[in-house]
């Protein structure tokens, strides 16, 4: 059997070597800069007493910052804070993009303006948020206040100063603005459940519950995994929203490891010691991705 020619418009040549390289710069020097390279900077920062307004020469002190960490009580308690503030807005957060992600997927009428408003939230920045939730929180001429006070609920109270109130009052807004895009993540996956599998379900006599238990959970399972890790380390993370709101306060009630590495980097300058705060971060931040990766391979996962 003899082989034949090529034809002009078939797959194009693989690329090798240096070709292959300078196609990819332009994605990788980017990532480089702007990620790798301040990463391992503040690596090696880490290390160092780097402190704002010294004029001796940055020292290597090796890993004295990460020995003072593991005995700084208020940062621990600002990390046991932190993992209270990511599960308790991830889980509500997504169970209840889930029920409304069901809901918008159903042939509704005026679905289209339905969707358009749900992802509202998530089109704000978290600043403008945090000063609209601000408003809502005020304790003399906010909404909620003004509502309950209506309501014949009582006069009222300052939620966001309030050492009882400010961290599950930080939460709800947590949740309000990170549910629209879980919400988006969500439907985007239920739409690609085949339609025909919910058929046959229901001609078989299946009630919506036993059809969202036996079809579109385990073909929604894969991206309800991938966005609740996503979520959950994003929350981790958070900075912008819970600064604005309370900045830390009251007493510390929702100082998140975030906002005490900035509290030391930029308010008492030292730079070594909030280095190591990150590098602390960044290593959960990777044990809980390590954790969802080995949940994905040992799940049998087949999507």
């Amino acid at each position: 059997m003899t082989k034949t020619a090529e034809p002009a418009g078939g797959p194009a040549r693989r690329l090798s070597g240096p070709g292959a390289w300078f196609l990819v710069l332009p994605a990788l020097i980017p990532i480089l800069v702007l990620s790798v390279g301040p990463l391992l900077y503040g690596v090696l920062l880490a290390f160092t007493d780097a402190q704002s307004g010294r004029t001796d020469p940055t020292r290597w002190i090796g890993a004295l910052n990460f020995r003072d960490l593991l005995h700084d009580t208020l940062f621990w308690e600002s990390f046991r804070i932190g993992l209270f503030w990511a599960a308790g807005v991830t889980v509500p957060q997504f169970l209840l993009a889930l029920g409304l992600a069901l809901l918008l997927a159903r042939e509704l009428r005026l679905r289209w303006l339905a969707r358009a408003l749900a992802i509202i939230p998530w089109a704000m920045p978290e600043v403008v948020v945090g000063i609209m939730w601000r408003l809502v929180y005020n304790p003399d001429a906010g909404l909620l206040n003004e509502t309950l006070r209506d309501l014949g609920l009582g006069d009222g109270r300052d939620w966001l100063s309030g050492l009882a109130t400010a961290l599950p009052a930080v939460v709800v807004v947590g949740v309000w603005a990170g549910m629209p895009q879980t919400t988006v993540t969500l439907l985007a996956g239920l739409q690609n459940t085949p339609r025909e599998l919910h058929e046959a379900a229901a001609v078989d006599g299946a009630g919506a519950w036993r059809r969202f238990r036996t079809v579109t959970w385990p073909a929604l399972r894969p991206v309800a995994l991938a966005v609740t890790a996503l979520n959950l380390i994003w929350n981790f993370n958070s900075f912008a929203l819970v600064y604005v709101l309370t900045g830390g306060g009251p007493g510390g009630r929702t100082r998140l490891p975030m906002l005490f590495a900035y509290e030391e980097a930029f308010r008492y300058g030292q730079f070594g010691y909030a280095a190591a705060m990150g590098c602390v971060m960044v290593a959960v931040v990777s044990v809980l991705l390590a954790v969802f990766l080995a949940g994905r391979l040992t799940g049998g996962d087949d999507a």
